[in-house]
């Protein structure tokens, strides 16, 4: 789960990393008020999405006025003047795509006298399975871009999972970034107390961008992200409150209400399937004959017709969907369970696209026997390969 900025550093803030005064608002009035409460003389007015770019992104056509959804401004009076711009507006950013984002909240922040821009992240690495830090003296910038342009230029350091992360640890990262002096006991205390952040509240990724150190010595977070497992949820109602729902796609919230995982995809073809693993194998083998997945969808091992109708609906929601490929492999979950959903789906959405069904497993003959007598064009396919093979053809010839 993905949370906004100014959540994210009130959570890091609970664990002692060095954050700069803030509040949000919802309204110009609030930020009016929150300016006055922070008292100045430089206020930074922040467009809250999720999506990074904010400060080079632009407002679609609207009364936004000039600059992007970060601003430095000088009076309490342009700072509710520049919320008045933000809010309700629609920011578009190289993460939003085209569409962009409605900004419904802004985060008024204290201004800082910057003297370096650094970068700094906490994630779990797959290939080494450890937390592992990310820093970089190219703050400020995507660490994308850093990676493809100067690799030397980023450090990576894995924590041992047995003894966490070690002052030792921390003050590599500080020397690596070029700190020296107070400095450097600045930022092992801002790492480590990240790093406790990150375990304690079981999140996937931590990202401070820029670090910055101010003209004085600081080392503060003028920027955060935090993403939390969602897995872990339930050991942290106070995090999962601060969810916002209106910054997650429709069809992947709706799912998330039923236990389906649900990712939208840029393709033609949906795909319902049971199993994670069968689900990349599913979209694989759709490229492979030349198709496109139009989603990831995973309906767990022991779905109901329930779930398998709401699942189905979700895919159709899709207005790209050309062609449904449904493929199970049934161990836990039975075939005919999944039947009866495909058919009472489709019924019920009056399915107008081509449906490929491939099932094997538990109750495989009674399924295949639901599916021939419901009276709808549903293309059995006997294996994996002959199901995206006639997918893909189906969807091409009704194109």
């Amino acid at each position: 789960m993905n949370i906004h900025e100014y959540q994210a550093k009130q959570l890091l803030s609970q664990y002692g990393v060095a954050v700069l005064k803030g509040g949000v608002a919802y309204t110009p009035a609030e930020a009016e008020a929150v300016a006055k409460d922070l008292g100045g003389p430089v206020w930074v007015v922040k467009s809250q999405i999720h999506a990074g770019g904010r400060g080079k992104g632009r407002f679609g056509e609207s009364s936004a006025g000039d600059g992007g959804g970060v601003r430095v401004v000088k009076s309490v009076e342009d700072v509710k003047d520049n919320a008045n711009q933000m809010l309700g507006a629609t920011l578009v950013t190289h993460q939003t795509g085209p569409a962009g984002k409605e900004v419904k909240r802004v985060y008024i922040e204290d201004g800082c006298d910057i003297d370096r821009e650094l970068y700094l992240s906490l994630l779990v690495d797959r290939e080494s399975s450890r937390v592992t830090v990310i820093a970089s003296t190219e703050g400020g910038m995507d660490i994308e871009e850093v990676a493809a342009s100067a690799p030397e230029k980023i450090q990576t350091v894995s924590i041992d999972p047995a003894v966490g992360m070690q002052s030792y640890n921390a003050r590599q990262v500080a020397f690596g970034l070029g700190l020296g002096g107070d400095q450097v006991k600045a930022a092992v205390t801002f790492l480590m107390s990240m790093y406790k952040a990150f375990v304690d509240l079981d999140a996937s990724m931590v990202e401070v961008n820029p670090l910055v150190v101010t003209k004085g010595g600081e080392v503060v977070a003028l920027d955060a992200k935090m993403n939390v497992d969602d897995n872990a949820l339930y050991r942290h109602k106070d995090v999962e409150e601060m969810r916002d729902e209106d910054e997650q796609d429709p069809a992947e919230l709706e799912a998330e209400r039923h236990d389906l995982n649900y990712i939208k995809l840029d393709g033609s073809i949906g795909c319902m399937v049971n199993g994670a693993g069968l689900a990349m194998a599913t979209m694989d083998i759709i490229k492979l004959h030349g198709g496109e997945p139009a989603n990831f969808l995973d309906v767990g091992g022991g779905a109901t017709k329930e779930r398998v109708t709401t699942a189905f609906k979700l895919i159709l929601s899709d207005s790209n969907v050309e062609g449904i490929l449904v493929n199970i492999f049934g161990g836990i979950m039975r075939c005919d369970v999944i039947a009866e959903g495909v058919v009472a789906a489709a019924r019920e959405v009056s399915l107008g696209v081509p449906l490929v069904v491939r099932l094997e497993g538990t109750n495989v003959d009674l399924g295949k026997q639901i599916m021939a007598q419901s009276g709808l064009p549903i293309i059995s396919a006997d294996d994996l390969a002959d199901a995206a093979e006639k997918i893909v053809e189906a969807v091409q010839e009704a194109g």
